[in-house]
């Protein structure tokens, strides 16, 4: 499971450590691909597998959903770790989500978010404004 905020930095080539408690966790191979709100989805390989299936069985006649698995599919990459713990982030994706040196990576429990600092800290602070009523609202899906 991921969970937890870190900030890392990005080197001059796009290489971004992945924290440690994590990578035992991609060891398998993991995706990196299009995120929502401006930031990247990083999936281990088996969790993207059964994301790629999902996406692939969307009604092909449907606009909406041919564009969304466009988004997440043909944005997406496999990403492998250097010795040092560390994935290469493609430079399109590095533009799609306006990251600069300093980066958060977010654990949501079945992938990682990463967000350029300075974004993150702008769609956090709106979050934590409005939490009441994003509580309210989860209210009515269960939650």
């Amino acid at each position: 499971m991921f969970i937890g905020e870190y900030n890392h930095n990005l080197d001059d080539k796009g290489r971004l450590a992945i924290p440690a408690k994590f990578r035992a966790i991609l060891k398998k191979g993991a995706v990196v691909t299009k995120g929502l709100d401006n930031c990247l989805f990083l999936y281990s390989k088996e969790q993207f597998e059964k994301i790629a299936q999902n996406l692939a069985a969307l009604p092909i006649s449907q606009s909406k959903a041919r564009a969304f698995a466009r988004h997440m599919l043909a944005g997406a990459m496999d990403v492998e770790f250097d010795n040092q713990g560390r994935v290469t982030l493609p430079e399109y994706l590095r533009k799609f989500s306006a990251l600069k040196k300093s980066v958060i990576v977010a654990g949501l429990y079945n992938h990682l978010e990463i967000w350029d600092e300075h974004a993150w800290a702008q769609y956090k602070a709106e979050a934590e404004r409005n939490s009441n009523s994003i509580a309210e609202e989860m209210g009515d899906l269960g939650i």
